[in-house]
């Protein structure tokens, strides 16, 4: 099943080890948000690298950013970062961060930095109720833009269903839109414009509001208390990264390429989420494939390019 030659995915989970009764009980709470999926969902490294040989992945750039405690959150880090060691060419680690907590989010971009070796970061667009403009949030985001850092920010999926609908359906893409515009009116990239800064899912909802943003965003009647340009809106959104996760799609990439350039979308397989099989795998890797959506720069050479990934990977699998 190749269909790639040595990509880099920068969108995929993993999951700590749990027992069969956690996996369980995890399976049942999904159910009863209206996520029907049949079975129990089960990953491992061993399960992630078959994926990756089989389709033509180099390296996975790994997140778990569903995790509600500080604890819990440090200890999934610690995973990450035990299988990173442990496929130093196949795996990196995007530490997740507790940001409804600054200051402990500041002492785990240090951490993991300085003891985990991490890639670069990942954050939850809405971590317990906190979205990313928060004005809580502003020395983190000064020590991020100083390490000149990569933050890859992921819809909360396991948030209450709407309309009857599980959140991975609709709600995430909304959910993304709220919290990087809430950036934007925050001044977060206007003050720190050294950040990379990647959007899972095409950026959900937000290129294809874009338009709208530039058109009627700086308006006299629009709260704007940092006074964001017109112009800013437009550049400050053309900055960010997109990730192709379950955005295979035409009409999920001519939004996306409207509001970045094609050097800025980047491929994401998101795997390591339940709601995806081998076949919406495929069918989400198909449409990046195709030469009109990419510039001359390939996925993986675009990710390396912007600092995305620090370590080159190695040779496609066979």
């Amino acid at each position: 099943m190749t269909l790639v030659n040595g990509w880099v995915d920068v969108h995929a989970h993993f999951v700590p080890p749990i027992t069969e009764e956690q996996r369980l009980k995890q399976w049942e709470r999904m159910r009863a948000q209206g996520f029907l999926a049949p079975l129990p969902y089960d990953w491992s490294p061993e399960s992630a690298l078959d994926y990756m040989n089989r389709t033509g992945i180099a390296m996975q750039l790994l997140s778990n950013i569903h995790t509600p405690s500080l604890q819990a959150l440090r200890d999934s880090n610690d995973y990450g970062a035990k299988i990173v060691a442990d496929h130093p060419t196949r795996f990196g680690l995007l530490a997740a961060l507790p940001t409804d907590d600054p200051e402990a989010a500041l002492a785990e971009i240090e951490r993991a930095q300085s003891d985990l070796h991490a890639d670069g970061y990942a954050v939850s667009a809405r971590y317990n109720g906190v979205f990313l403009g928060d004005e809580r949030l502003e020395p983190v985001w000064a020590d991020l833009n100083r390490r000149r850092a990569v933050v890859f920010a992921h819809p909360n999926t396991i948030a209450p269903p709407q309309l009857g609908l599980p959140a991975p359906l609709i709600d995430v893409a909304f959910e993304t839109a709220r919290s990087v515009v809430d950036m934007l009116y925050a001044g977060v990239f206007r003050r720190y414009p050294d950040l990379t800064v990647i959007l899972a899912h095409a950026g959900g909802a937000l290129p294809a509001m874009s338009g709208r943003l530039e058109q009627l965003g700086a308006e006299p009647w629009v709260p704007n208390a940092q006074n964001i340009t017109r112009d800013e809106i437009r550049e400050h959104l053309a900055r960010l990264y997109l990730d192709t996760g379950n955005a295979g799609a035409d009409a999920s990439l001519a939004p996306a390429l409207a509001m970045v350039p094609r050097d800025h979308l980047i491929y994401g397989s998101d795997t390591g989420a339940p709601c995806n099989t081998d076949e919406t795998l495929a069918t989400n890797i198909r449409a990046p494939v195709t030469p009109a959506y990419w510039s001359t720069a390939r996925p993986t050479n675009s990710a390396i390019a912007a600092g995305i990934c620090s370590r080159p990977p190695p040779a496609a699998p066979t």
